[in-house]
């Protein structure tokens, strides 16, 4: 299968609740209906809390609560994922899997924003998906059960569809580079002008008005002898 799909909030594997709290935190409730999986942990179908932790870093970290939020089932480790097109849902996108296995969640968008939540894979799980999905995916040696701080420590990759190690820059999704648009190329100029008309009438009014003047020579020099 491996195909990249993405559900959204009329998708019937999952229905938002809510959208709430400060934008800082994205905090966001979240029903599955089904099996979800996470970097280093599945998920039963249930509600979920999905927030940012308040964590003064560049790296982006997501844990995961029940609805009361009392109870932390994972913190995980993400990285900016750029969109084109913004929209007011919010998007969960997955790694379609077999029937028998949970869809792998690789990245959460909040509504309105540009930038996403890619999650960081442990490099096992992460060769497998880059396989299957033919894209590449960030990894490290993660857990759920890291701690923001220690999850901001690890040293970070991108596996990609060949199985092969390469730097995490080339897993960021970037917007394409828009082709200029073509310049259309100026006409040549005509080399002379177009004639409007054939030369034709004009050399017959000529031969009629040299008649005519040899005619009133002819007349005159009649006169004068």
């Amino acid at each position: 299968m491996g195909k990249r799909i993405a559900f959204i909030v009329s998708c019937a594997l999952f229905a938002v609740l809510t959208a709430t709290a400060g934008q800082w935190d994205k905090l966001t409730t979240v029903t599955f209906s089904r099996p979800v999986e996470l970097p280093g942990m599945v998920l039963p179908a249930g509600t979920y809390v999905f927030m940012l932790a308040d964590i003064p870093s560049s790296r982006h970290v997501v844990q995961v609560f029940n609805p009361e939020q009392n109870h932390l089932y994972g913190t995980f480790l993400a990285l900016p994922n750029l969109r084109l097109k913004p929209t007011g849902d919010t998007v969960m996108r997955f790694e379609e899997r077999p029937v028998t296995a949970p869809d792998a969640l690789r990245a959460w968008f909040y509504p309105g924003d540009s930038f996403g939540q890619e999650f960081v894979y442990p490099k096992v799980k992460a060769t497998e998906l880059a396989a299957t999905s033919h894209v590449l995916v960030p990894a490290a040696e993660v857990t759920p059960a890291e701690t923001p701080e220690e999850l901001q420590e690890a040293p970070v990759i991108a596996i990609t569809p060949e199985r092969e190690e390469v730097e995490i820059a080339q897993a960021v999704e970037a917007p394409p580079i828009a082709a200029p648009a073509p310049v259309a190329a100026a006409e040549p100029a005509p080399a002379e002008l177009p004639k409007t008309a054939s030369s034709i009438p004009l050399l017959a009014l000529l031969g009629l008005s040299s008649l005519g003047l040899a005619g009133a020579f002819r007349w005159i020099a009649t006169r004068v002898s």
